[in-house]
């Protein structure tokens, strides 16, 4: 009779410790929220652009989590809140933002945000590298840099014919790349401003 008291017993913990983790997902307020980390290659200083593409999320507000684009008048819409202005301002800056919008309607709002795409700010290689195109520029990026990203030269690129045609004012600044990558003129390893087109002939 002993031993089937003690198998019960024994039965009644195992039952009790399995349905222990069920019931602290069941009340949300118990558990940590989530610390959501900036990617690696989205410095937090990064400031947003029309056109980027950001994904917003409420802890515990899963109804508002969604991928938003900012408009070319610098907004984005979500519901609770309608409009906001965001470019311009860096994911940090935005969370804080959301967190007194939100705050009229959720109890301790904790918002997170992630640049998942940038188009608002993108540097352009062309010519003879391997994979010529447009790139995001997250933080600062050099002429080098950029080759690297763009897969290298081709066997039949003139490396020391490069130039940089910056948009801002419509200069054409030279870069000797086989004298740059061979330590001398280090100063034409140019750094690259939105818009510019490194040209690789």
């Amino acid at each position: 009779m002993s031993c089937r008291l003690c198998c019960i017993f024994l039965l009644a913990c195992v039952l009790r410790l399995a349905a222990e983790p069920a019931h602290a997902q069941q009340n949300p307020a118990q558990a940590p929220a989530p610390v959501l980390a900036q990617r690696d290659s989205i410095n937090a200083d990064y400031k947003i652009g029309n056109g980027d593409v950001l994904q917003v999320s409420v802890w515990g507000e899963p109804q508002l989590t969604r991928s938003v684009t900012v408009r070319p008048d610098g907004k984005i819409s979500l519901p609770l809140i309608d409009e906001l202005e965001v470019a311009g301002t860096t994911t940090p800056q935005l969370q804080e933002q959301l967190n007194q919008r939100f705050a009229a309607y959720i109890r301790h709002p904790q918002a997170a945000v992630l640049v998942a795409e940038i188009h608002s700010k993108l540097v352009y290689v062309t010519g003879e590298v391997q994979r010529p195109g447009a790139y995001p520029v997250a933080s600062s990026i050099t002429v080098v840099q950029l080759i690297a990203r763009a897969g290298g030269t081709t066997e039949f690129a003139k490396q020391s014919k490069m130039y940089v045609l910056r948009q801002s004012n419509g200069k054409r600044l030279n870069v000797n790349y086989k004298a740059v990558i061979q330590g001398r003129r280090e100063s034409e390893n140019v750094e690259l401003l939105p818009g510019d087109t490194v040209v690789v002939p």
